[in-house]
């Protein structure tokens, strides 16, 4: 259980943060929000405040922000079509009915003969007497139909009216809010926990490995490795793991005295990738401080952010399969591993896990961020968008593919973790 409510966490806060940075540039923009949503599917919570609807739905895998203009979402009321209006005490029309089942004494009947509840918003349309009339249409004017309420977006609400770098930074905005929200959480790890010193100290050395055939003991400090010179622990790691079964000469520091060590570290396999391993352990010592953790918390964040491009890289390379990505089930999984060392260790998976999700938002891929930034791109070349019944179809295709990436993922989980 206590697993459970650490995936609901971790995973909502991560998908409310990227979806905060779209709702507020979207905001700043001057762009109609009409949803703020968290998870997919049927509606668990919904809270209307002023234009905008924030929903809590029940699938948590997840979250969108839809703006007005997106989704084609404006409605069009052709000629012939039998309407019913309510005017404000300006004459303007404030609620327009688009179903029979009116239970309001006020409206006026119209026939459409035009209108346009877009840019020029106005109705024109013949009355029960066969006059034509014209009237304003309120900025603010609610549609209903079939017991839904629409707010009516203007032009220069929608989307589609604001300048590219605008639509452009409120869709940069949700990744960019997960490596925020990374930061803060590495930051808070750093002041809370303390920040590592990363010494390359030795704590603990293997019996029957190699650093214990080539003599190494606990309290050596690392100086040198192949002649690198090495100064933090990571360091130290980094070059261990990248030397699979290579003869390496390690230089340490014991009482004073310098000593030269020749070791082969083993080879490790994981996620098809082989790795180097020479048999020590660490232990890591923790000092506070606010410009340290402020320090750690940037650091991490570019860190991890070159790292998960590093691992992409070798995912189009080949070097890694299919087989080594995780969906809900496997992060879920490692949420629980992580879980049981502690709540620094679960604060830093849940920013590992922010880093992965803006970084894979960005990926060129239809349906994702990263493919609608490509399009703005596409359009700042050739100084016109994409016609956006195309660009629709495109995205279409790409939510397809990723459902059925997404199966496929799944469906490796559950036979890596239970079968």
């Amino acid at each position: 259980m206590e697993t459970v409510i650490a995936f609901i966490i971790i995973f909502g806060s991560l998908v409310f943060f990227h979806e905060l940075g779209h709702f507020l540039f979207a905001k700043k923009a001057g762009i109609m929000v009409r949803e703020f949503a968290i998870g997919f599917g049927p509606k668990i919570l919904a809270i209307r405040k002023k234009e905008t609807l924030y929903t809590i739905r029940i699938l948590p895998f997840g979250g969108y922000v839809r703006m007005a203009g997106e989704d084609f979402d404006s409605v069009e009321l052709l000629p012939g079509y039998r309407v019913g209006v309510v005017l404000n005490d300006s004459d303007e029309v404030e609620k327009i009915y688009l179903n029979r089942e009116i239970a309001n004494p006020n409206v006026l009947f119209l026939e459409t003969e035009s209108a346009d509840l877009s840019k020029e918003l106005y109705i024109e349309g013949y009355d029960e007497d066969g006059q034509l009339v014209r009237y304003n249409v309120s900025r603010e004017a609610i549609i209903y139909e079939k017991g839904q309420e629409t707010l009516i977006a203007p032009y220069d609400r929608q989307f589609d009216s604001k300048p590219l770098g605008s639509r452009a930074m409120a869709i940069f905005a949700g990744p960019l809010f997960n490596f925020i929200l990374s930061f803060f959480i590495f930051l808070a790890i750093g002041l809370l926990n303390g920040v590592p010193k990363d010494e390359p100290i030795i704590a603990e050395v293997v019996k029957d490995t190699p650093a214990y055939a080539a003599g190494m003991e606990a309290g050596d400090r690392i100086k040198e490795v192949d002649g690198n010179v090495v100064d933090k622990w990571s360091q130290f790691t980094g070059i261990i793991q990248e030397k699979p079964g290579e003869k390496i000469q390690v230089k340490v520091e014991r009482a004073g005295e310098l000593l030269t060590m020749t070791m082969t570290p083993s080879t490790i396999v994981d996620s098809g990738q082989e790795f180097g391993q020479i048999g020590v352990k660490y232990a890591p010592e923790y000092e506070k401080s606010p410009l340290k953790a402020l320090q750690y918390g940037a650091t991490e964040t570019v860190n991890w952010i070159t790292r998960i491009f590093e691992l992409l890289g070798m995912l189009v390379t080949g070097k890694f399969t299919i087989d080594a990505l995780s969906g809900p089930v496997g992060i879920y999984k490692a949420t629980e591993e992580m879980a049981r060392f502690g709540i620094f260790t679960l604060m830093n998976w849940a920013a590992i896990l922010s880093i992965n999700l803006g970084i894979m938002n960005l990926l060129p891929l239809p349906a994702l961020d990263g493919g609608r930034l490509l399009f703005f791109l596409y359009e700042a070349v050739r100084g016109k968008p994409v016609d956006k019944q195309k660009e629709g179809m495109v995205h279409f295709v790409g939510i397809m593919l990723l459902m059925v990436l997404m199966v496929v993922v799944t469906w490796n989980d559950i036979q890596r973790f239970f079968f």
